[in-house]
């Protein structure tokens, strides 16, 4: 299927490929993952997610788009007009941190928003990399984070960076050996450019080391049998308990034991 920028998104080509963030969620939860596929479900947007893309916009130059697509984001009268709510400010900063810096603004030198699929465990995958700069052997993508340093909690690996917290290992993995398919060469570097969510903004340049990113590729592969039939329709698909889509179509049908409430 051809598959561009305005497209991307829909439910009509995220049903033909996978995605990193497609695979987070099956991961996450099967049944919500699959009503959000059939259109029967949409995940509400989080603050963190749209104070997240408001910095992202300032990175591919759509601010003005965002602006007209959020405009609850953004004060409408008095002295302020225009400009972000007061809970929103800081993204501001944390742009100018950004700007501020010429290593942070090397790492993000590139083409912007290119987008690349290829086939992973036998099926189609897309990726949308924030920065594609192949000339000097890197792309990069940018994150925003409350704490860079802070110790995050992932139930199945206990505490950890906010890279492993958040997939984003999975996701260089996957990027990584999609664009290799594209170009036809060698493993580029990956660049996570972070900035975080303090006053003032913190900032760093990680990237994963391809031992990491194999041992993931691998991990990816052991779960993509099951997820691949679940998005077939050939299993049925299972229900976390847990988050917003099955809290809200949550039906009892047994009693717990109090130990099982945090197992």
């Amino acid at each position: 299927m051809e598959i561009n920028k305005d497209n991307y998104y829909s439910k009509e080509i995220d049903r033909h490929y996978f995605s990193v963030s497609q695979y987070k969620s099956f991961l996450k939860c099967e049944a919500a993952t699959m009503a959000k596929l059939k259109s029967d479900y949409e995940e509400p947007k989080s603050e963190a997610l749209l104070f997240g893309s408001y910095v992202h916009s300032w990175l591919d130059n759509t601010q003005e788009q965002f602006k007209e697509e959020n405009p609850d984001l953004f004060s409408s009268r008095g002295a302020s007009k225009g400009q972000l709510k007061a809970q929103y400010k800081l993204a501001d900063e944390m742009i100018k941190v950004l700007e501020s810096d010429p290593f942070v603004m090397m790492a993000l030198d590139g083409e912007k928003e290119v987008i690349m699929t290829g086939e992973l465990f036998g099926v189609p995958w897309k990726i949308r990399m924030d920065v594609y700069n192949p000339q000097y052997g890197r792309f990069a993508d940018l994150k925003t984070v409350k704490d860079i340093y802070e110790k995050y909690w992932h139930p199945d690996i206990g505490y950890c960076s906010f890279v492993e917290a958040y997939g984003y290992i999975t996701q260089m993995a996957v990027y990584t050996e999609i664009e290799s398919q594209n170009r036809g060469g060698d493993w580029l570097e990956n660049f996570i450019v972070a900035v975080s969510k303090q006053d003032p903004p913190d900032k760093a340049i990680i990237t994963v080391d391809q031992v990491s990113l194999n041992i993931e590729l691998e991990d990816i592969q052991n779960k993509m049998e099951r997820f691949k039939a679940v998005k077939t329709g050939i299993e049925k698909p299972n229900s976390c308990g847990k988050c917003y889509y099955c809290r809200k179509n949550k039906m009892i049908t047994n009693v717990l034991d109090y130990r099982e409430l945090i197992g």
